[in-house]
Parts: structure tokens; sequence; C-alpha cells
């Protein structure tokens, strides 16, 4: 990563420069950018964020301060990343998904330090749909699909495909976005299937697991 030594705001992308920060965004010191990442119209970047390289942040995004965001992470418009928030490699958040990071916020009765925050973790390549709102204190699993509009309120399994409100977990989603045709809850241990859209092979190992195949598909 690079760390941010310029001006509070940058024009125009230049063939030096590792990263681009539209003219109306704001990106506090210190902090460390990715090299490609794009940080778009209105957002606002505070102090002691961590973002890995070529990520996508779009219009009118928050990150606050200490946030941690990985590699190839795409955040859409309107979204808020608040203090106790990870999003790991590839996580996708849709348009006004929200996060919370305080479980009982009053305000006659503040309680908005670190020691009031609980965590959020976005697992590797995880999607959260638009207008999802993912509650604190919970773990999205690697490669999950959160459906839009939905309320997470429990830790959610890897590859899970969950909406609803509250969310509830209905069947398995592929790497690659595809779902998969293992029937959710079932107990049978020797279920096997294959991703119809990319050849990615998966096992059934229990009721709220199952496994990528590994192979040279990747």
């Amino acid at each position: 990563m690079s760390t941010y030594n310029g001006n509070l705001s940058i024009q125009t992308t230049k063939e030096s420069a590792d990263y681009f920060v539209h003219e109306s965004a704001y990106v506090d010191l210190p902090c460390n950018i990715g090299a490609g990442t794009q940080i778009w119209h209105f957002s606002h970047i505070m102090q002691d964020v961590e973002i890995g390289e070529k990520c996508k942040i779009a219009q009118n995004v928050f990150v606050a301060a200490g946030v941690k965001i990985g590699r190839n992470v795409k955040i859409q418009n309107n979204v808020s990343i608040y203090a106790g928030v990870t999003l790991e490699d590839d996580v996708f958040c849709g348009p006004s998904c929200v996060f919370t990071n305080i479980n009982t916020p009053r305000s006659a009765f503040p309680r908005n330090t670190a020691d009031h925050y609980l965590s959020t973790l976005v697992k590797q390549g995880a999607t959260i749909g638009a207008n999802a709102t993912i509650v604190c204190g919970h773990t999205i699993g690697r490669y999950a699909f959160i459906g839009a509009g939905s309320t997470v309120t429990k830790n959610v399994s890897d590859y899970a495909l969950v909406y609803g409100n509250p969310a509830k977990q209905v069947g398995w989603m592929c790497e690659c976005g595809a779902k998969l045709d293992i029937e959710f809850g079932k107990a049978n241990i020797t279920q096997k299937t294959t991703c119809q859209a990319c050849g990615r092979e998966y096992e059934y190992c229990s009721e709220n697991q199952i496994k990528k195949i590994e192979s040279n598909k990747g």
C-alpha cells in the first residue's frame, strides 16, 4: 500500500499516481490506499483507514477512522463503513446497504466510543445486496450472498444465500455468484454438485456447511 501524502483531493489521475481521488472527495491524513484504487464523488475517507489495491469506492461513501478494507473491494453509492467493520478481499457492497456498530444506541445516553462498538467481519468474496442491513456483532462468511433489502441479525455461513427480514438461509451460492443446486437443510452428507455457470465443484458437509472441492478450475 502507498501512504496518502498528497492534497486532500486530487482532480485527475496522473500516470505516476498510485490511485485516484475525485476532486469532490476528502481523504484525511494519515491513511493507506492501495495502488489502482478509485475514490469517487463526495466520498469521505477518515484517518488511519487501510484500503487495499484496486478497490472502487463510489459516490457518497463514508469510511470511518481505523476501518480496514481488503483488495478489489467494490462499495457502491451511499454506503457508510463504520468503526468496527472489516471488509476482506473481493467483497461487494451494494447501493445503500447499511452497517451498524452499536447494538443499543441512544441520543440521550451516548454510546459512541470503541468500548461500545461490536465488530462486524465480512469475509472474502461476500456480496451484500442493495439496501440490506447488517446488524453489528456478526460475521458474513466467505462468498456468502445477502439478498437485497435483507436484515442480517446472526452469523452467515460460507457460501450461504440468505434473504428476508430477518434474513434466513434459503440456499447456497458458488464463488462465481451462481446459485447451486444443493438443497439447504438436507442431511445428505454425501451430496455433491457442480456449478452450471463455471464448473466449480462443491460437497455438502452438514446442515450449515458446504466446501469447495479443490481442483484446477480455481
